[in-house]
Formats: C-alpha cells, sequence, structure tokens
C-alpha cells in the first residue's frame, strides 16, 4: 500500500508541477508528499525528478516512469467504474473534436450536461468539419459520421442516422418528382463543394447493388446548413441527415424523394488514439453520448 501511494504521489505531483500542490490536495504538508518520493527514487534506485527552489522537472526515467504510472491508474479507475460506476468520480481534462453543424446540435449540448454532472471534469470542445490529427493535436476523442477510413485508431459506434433526398414542395410542384435517382440528372441538385465528403456523389442503392451518382447543379456549397436552407428556398434537392431536415419533413417543409433506393444509415462513431487505456472520464462521456443517441425520443426531440 506504502508503494501504491509513493506511485500516486509521483503522478500528482509530476501532472501538478510542484510539491506543494500535491500536498494542498492531499490536505498534508509538502514535506511529507517529499518523503514519499524520496522513498519511492531510493526503492527504485533512480532518479525521477529533479528539484529546486523555483522548479521541478523530470529525469529521464521519471518521463518513463510517469507514462507507465498513469496507465496503472487509468487501469485502476476502470476496473473499478466496471464494478461500480456510481462509485467513481470522473475527473481530469477531455479535449474532443465534432464535425461543426452536427456537433452544435447534438455533441455541445450533450457535453454540456454530461460536464454538469460530472464538475470535476473540464473539457475543451472543437468544432471543425476538417479532419483532426488525434494524436499529434492531442486529442483524446473525435466525433465522425460516415465511413471510417482504415486506421490504426480505435473506434466505438455512437449511433446511427439515416440520409433522405429531400425538396421543397414548391420545387416539386414546378420541377417535377424524381421516380429513380438517374431522374436527378435532370434536376438542380444541391451538392457540397467539389473538396467536400461527397466525392463520389450521392449514396442509393439500385437493384441490390450500391450506387454512388454524381449530381450537377448550379448551387454548389462547403456548408451544409446552407444547402439545408436553399432546399427549404426551393432551389433544388438536397441530400441531408435526418438529424438536420427530420423537423422540416414533420412540418411539412420539404418531402422525402426517392425512398425505395435510400442507402442504408450512417453511422456516428467515436475515435481514440487507443482503446485498451481510454482514461474514465472518456470512458463514460462516450457512454453518456451513446445512451442519448440510442434513443429514438432524443432524436424525435433535437430534430424538432
Amino acid at each position: 500500500m506504502d508503494q501504491f501511494k509513493q506511485i500516486e504521489t509521483f503522478v500528482s505531483v509530476a501532472q501538478r508541477g510542484s510539491l506543494s500542490a500535491a500536498a494542498k490536495i492531499e490536505g498534508v504538508q509538502p514535506a511529507v508528499i517529499g518523503r514519499r518520493l524520496d522513498a519511492l527514487e531510493e526503492r527504485l534506485g533512480v532518479k525521477l525528478l529533479v528539484r529546486t527552489t523555483r522548479k521541478l522537472s523530470l529525469t529521464f526515467e521519471g518521463v518513463a516512469f510517469l507514462e507507465d504510472c498513469q496507465r496503472i491508474l487509468n487501469d485502476l479507475a476502470n476496473a473499478q467504474a466496471s464494478v461500480s460506476l456510481g462509485g467513481v468520480k470522473a475527473s481530469g481534462h477531455i479535449k474532443m473534436s465534432a464535425p461543426a453543424g452536427f456537433g452544435r446540435r447534438h455533441v455541445a449540448p450533450l457535453v454540456a450536461g454530461f460536464q454538469a454532472d460530472n464538475p470535476e471534469v473540464a473539457i475543451t470542445l472543437d468544432l471543425s468539419d476538417r479532419v483532426v490529427d488525434l494524436v499529434n493535436e492531442g486529442f483524446d476523442c473525435v466525433v465522425r459520421l460516415g465511413e471510417l477510413a482504415d486506421s490504426s485508431l480505435a473506434s466505438l459506434k455512437l449511433g446511427e442516422q439515416e440520409r433522405v433526398v429531400v425538396a421543397s414542395p414548391a420545387y416539386v410542384a414546378r420541377a417535377g418528382t424524381p421516380q429513380r435517382p438517374d431522374d436527378l440528372l435532370q434536376h438542380e441538385c444541391l451538392a457540397l463543394g467539389p473538396d467536400g465528403p461527397q466525392t463520389r456523389g450521392w449514396h442509393f442503392v439500385i437493384d441490390g447493388r450500391h450506387q454512388w451518382l454524381r449530381v450537377h447543379g448550379k448551387l454548389r456549397c462547403n456548408d451544409g446548413a446552407v444547402l439545408h436552407a436553399w432546399a427549404l428556398e426551393g432551389r433544388g434537392i438536397a441530400w441531408r441527415s435526418m438529424w438536420e431536415v427530420g423537423a422540416d419533413l414533420r412540418a411539412q417543409r420539404l418531402v422525402r424523394l426517392l425512398d425505395p433506393y435510400a442507402a442504408p444509415a450512417i453511422g456516428i462513431y467515436a475515435l481514440f488514439p487507443q482503446r485498451r487505456h481510454l482514461a474514465l472520464r472518456v470512458r463514460l462521456l462516450m457512454e453518456y453520448l451513446k445512451n442519448r443517441y440510442a434513443a429514438a425520443s432524443y432524436w424525435d426531440v433535437t430534430s424538432a
């Protein structure tokens, strides 16, 4: 037990940058913290920390030992959580990213709710449609929609969403209703810009085969919210996710087209640099998102 306490103290000091800060958290004198560190270094036979009156720094051996210790403590927290989640409090900082539009409506509100339930957790949320580099940019997790490229990243499916072809009643009355996907070539289609995620086109299942149709139109934009607005204005046909257009369909501001050829729902995924040693706070946040997305009532309310 003394050895484990020494390890906890070493991690606390390394993370907080001083003996006094670690001592304050535990409610003991800095001298107690110092004695634990001395005992740990003596037992290991190696110097872990260089301590001066002005600063504290890790030695080469200390950096390597810290990484292993943090992993051990995370594993212990996860093990405790697996048998008694109600008795474990998440703490620490989470840096995460999500697509801008989806993130504003379906990540940010839930993140705020999770943080309110876990006040010892701090969260930095980056909303961007660019593909962030989890490892080099220091992200703990990212939320992504659709197909996942092959990579060494670990993933967890949080839910799924249907994508639908939609248009306003005014556009359909003016231009007619396409009966098959190929008919879209005769219509004004509102597509993402050439550098967007729909470079292969719109996805359909035709005669049991998955096919991608490159559509055309006089209006293109790299912002899905603009395409949604243009569809509502009757400027063309759009291919959007239900989380975005569900309320408009219920209010009959938009109508669904080509449903017999609809592609399967796309996945909502969380990606991590690794899965085995996932921090408890990240694990609990992902479970929180997954539980919310799994409820049909959630989408009925949040898409309103």
